[in-house]
């Protein structure tokens, strides 16, 4: 059986927060240094179900229980990484600001395809 550690508060005081804001959802995970998850939050735990997780506001309350839970350990600055076309990539950084986090730097990391899969085809409403 494995031995698991205990989950102690580990005092972090700067940390990465990855938004990946999908088509249908949004998910926040706020990260140390060296990569261990501090905190993490998605629109489907915060009690979005369907259309409603792919919305702005599920993002914006997304990444304020992201970033409480993270403040409880000792965070105060990060570092952004935005990745993914989603409607929660701005209201995120917004409500990460307002929450008192401390913002250095904002990193889009989307990955473009050269050329690579077809995408879906275009909806016509």
């Amino acid at each position: 059986m494995k031995i698991r550690r205990a989950k102690g508060s580990k005092n972090v005081t700067s940390g990465i927060a990855t938004v990946l804001a999908s088509f249908n959802n949004t998910i926040v995970s706020i990260t140390d240094a060296k990569g261990q998850v501090i905190a993490w939050s998605s629109a489907g735990k915060c009690n979005f179900r369907g259309s409603r997780k792919s919305t702005a506001y599920a993002a914006q309350v997304v990444a304020q229980d992201a970033a409480r839970n993270a403040m409880s350990h000792g965070l105060k600055d990060v570092t952004i990484r935005l990745s993914g076309p989603g409607l929660g990539r701005d209201s995120a950084v917004r409500a990460l600001q307002a929450i008192g986090l401390e913002i250095n730097s904002i990193i889009d990391v989307t990955p473009v395809p050269h050329n690579g899969c077809r995408p879906r085809k275009r909806r016509r409403v």
